[in-house]
């Protein structure tokens, strides 16, 4: 049987699609007269996501679509200079930087006036301003156990006098809000004073993040769920606010009728002030309102684009091929008609994580260690950038990615692929094959199957075939247990899954945001794979007190060395992002920190009439 290319899938699927995709995504003629009807005088930005969100709480999400949502509809104290190049933080609702005393324990934010909440029945006809106190609400609800957040590790026992309020609440089963804490608290309408246990350097970054956003306490306390969430109604200060949402499918965005009069940035380079010249000063957002659809796989979003469906569209790496010729430039057919691509090595890492307190992947034993080694040993991640990345990836070699602060250019702590020294030390430990099926047992002569978590796309069942095939190779069977990916986040949080191979993205700009994955007290949020040393505990603390500098980067040090001695992850790659733009969106600077900066991003609307 003839083995299916990525541009035969292509073909394939664009057949099947035109058949039911709307018909003016297929007809240039129908989308001109779409373009000129009266509902065409909404500016309307559309894209897509290839994974569905969770939800739009920010103090209890964790995924990426879901919080790309949230930077549209809440805001952070701080953020980042959309334009300058190297990324710079800079205030958002915040007045000015925060002033920072005692050694880095004792800092005060001023909040800006005049700020107001989109409109919602919760604040009774009246307009709302954002204060200080909703911030440090907003913080509360992350050390709220009720709550469950995935980000509470960003203040959990930081605060000074948080630690008996957690505690009374873990008591009662109720977190009292309007109990003083000295550590957070609003000394004023516009002053919010925090007062830490330690040091935090890494604090100002956390500032710059969605779960430090703020939300109105009488939105909270009307629309939450039994779980405190209000995942469903998020109401913000941002440029958005939520229109409609159909789970896993489509999510509308409108502009805030109250959001502040701020303007697209000035421009300092040539080349910018001259891309730039048709947005420049303008109003934002630049549009009324954005659409995004739910397209999992990659043929039906980049045919979605190649329709004029889509404004920008990440282009999936396993298409490559169909759009960058062997050159890795753009393809004539698309320069041909404006279309632009921008790129840039992202601040992720992708790896497969194992669940360090399965009772067969996991545990801290030389022989548990070993099994972990060989796994890693004898995945080839080489066949994995080449296969399903197509060239636009590169082999991660410590768990903080380039560009990030903290990663060491001349550290490679990564296993290479070896499936020699792994069927060596797998007959080393005894994992060897007892009752001649050809397959390994465990030392103890049960059967050794691994169970994968993994998502039903064709993207997920490529890199599936990959593990398949590589563990076969060194007699290993794994099984694959196929979910949507909202509910394995649910499961991975709560030790449900072996092994899954996912990503991480940094969104404020420092090597914490990977070494805290494997921090002991973040097993239940953020470290899926329950790793629990206190040797990388010790260290990741004593990190945090530290600024960027030499030192700081010594313990990020330590910590690969003992990831790559551990090995709670196989690690794969730092992944190539690029992006492709139709010729009428006007504002778009790919940002490494800001994946969807929709309050920029415009369309030009004599050019949107004939796409």
């Amino acid at each position: 049987m003839m083995p299916t290319t990525p541009m035969r899938r292509f073909a394939c699927v664009a057949v099947a699609l035109l058949a039911v995709w709307p018909a003016w995504v297929a007809s240039p003629a129908l989308a001109q007269a779409r373009a000129q009807s009266p509902a065409a005088h909404v500016k309307t930005l559309r894209i897509a996501f290839p994974v569905a969100e969770t939800g739009f709480d920010p103090q209890a999400t964790s995924d990426l679509y879901s919080d790309s949502v949230q930077r549209a509809i809440f805001e952070s104290l701080y953020g980042f200079d959309y334009l300058a190049r190297p990324y710079q933080r800079v205030p958002r609702t915040a007045a000015a930087l925060p002033q920072i005393e005692d050694g880095g324990r004792t800092w005060t934010i001023r909040v800006r006036p005049g700020i107001f909440f989109a409109d919602d029945p919760a604040f009774g006809g009246k307009r709302r301003e954002l204060t200080a106190a909703d911030y440090v609400y907003s913080w509360k609800r992350l050390i709220d156990p009720r709550i469950r957040s995935p980000f509470s590790w960003y203040v959990q026992g930081k605060f000074v006098g948080a630690d008996a309020v957690v505690d009374a609440a873990r008591k009662s089963g109720k977190f009292d809000y309007d109990a003083p804490i000295e550590g957070v608290s609003a000394p004023d309408r516009y002053t919010i004073r925090i007062k830490l246990k330690e040091p935090d350097y890494i604090l100002f970054g956390y500032l710059c993040s969605s779960p430090m956003a703020a939300v109105a306490r009488e939105v909270i306390e009307r629309y939450a769920d039994t779980n405190g969430w209000t995942m469903d109604h998020p109401v913000g200060t941002g440029p958005f606010m939520l229109k409609s949402w159909r789970r896993g499918q489509q999510i509308v965005l409108d502009a805030n009728p109250n959001f502040r009069d701020e303007r697209f940035p000035e421009a300092t380079e040539p080349a910018e002030r001259a891309r730039f010249a048709a947005v420049q000063g303008k109003k934002l957002p630049l549009v009324d309102r954005v659409e995004i659809s739910i397209m999992e796989e990659a043929n039906p979003r980049l045919l979605a684009f190649e329709s004029r469906a889509l404004d920008y569209v990440n282009l999936p790496s396993e298409l490559t091929d169909h759009a960058l010729d062997a050159s890795n430039r753009l393809k004539v057919e698309y320069s041909a008609r404006g279309v632009t691509r921008e790129s840039l090595t992202q601040p992720s890492l992708q790896y497969a994580y194992f669940n360090m307190q399965d009772p067969v992947v996991g545990g801290y034993t030389n022989d548990k260690v070993a099994l972990r080694r060989a796994l890693v040993l004898a995945f080839n991640t080489p066949e994995l950038i080449r296969v399903v990345y197509q060239g636009q990836a590169l082999p991660a070699t410590q768990p903080i990615p380039p560009n990030v602060p903290g990663h060491d250019a001349t550290l490679n702590v990564a296993a290479p692929y070896d499936p020699a020294a792994a069927r060596a030390l797998l007959d080393k430990f005894g994992y060897v094959d007892r009752d001649g099926d050809g397959w390994r047992d465990l030392p103890d002569g049960k059967p050794l199957v691994l169970v994968m978590a993994s998502t039903p796309t064709s993207r997920d069942r490529e890199i599936d075939e990959i593990w398949q095939k590589n563990l076969k190779a060194v007699g290993i069977r794994v099984d694959f247990m196929k979910q949507k990916w909202p509910d394995l986040i649910k499961m991975g949080k709560v030790g449900q899954l072996q092994m899954w191979r996912v990503g991480w993205i940094n969104a404020y700009a420092e090597g914490d945001a990977f070494a805290q994955l494997l921090y002991g007290k973040n097993i239940g949020q953020t470290n899926s794979a329950r790793f629990d040393l206190p040797a990388y505990d010790q260290l990741y603390v004593q990190s945090r007190m530290l600024p960027d500098g030499p030192e700081r980067n010594k313990l990020y040090r330590r910590m690969s060395e003992l990831v790559a001695a551990y090995n709670p992850w196989a690690l794969h790659v730092y992944t190539v992002e690029n992006t492709l733009v139709q010729p009428w969106v006007r504002g778009y600077k790919k940002h490494a920190y800001w994946e969807h900066p929709w309050q920029y991003i415009g369309v030009d609307a004599a050019q949107l009439a004939v796409r």
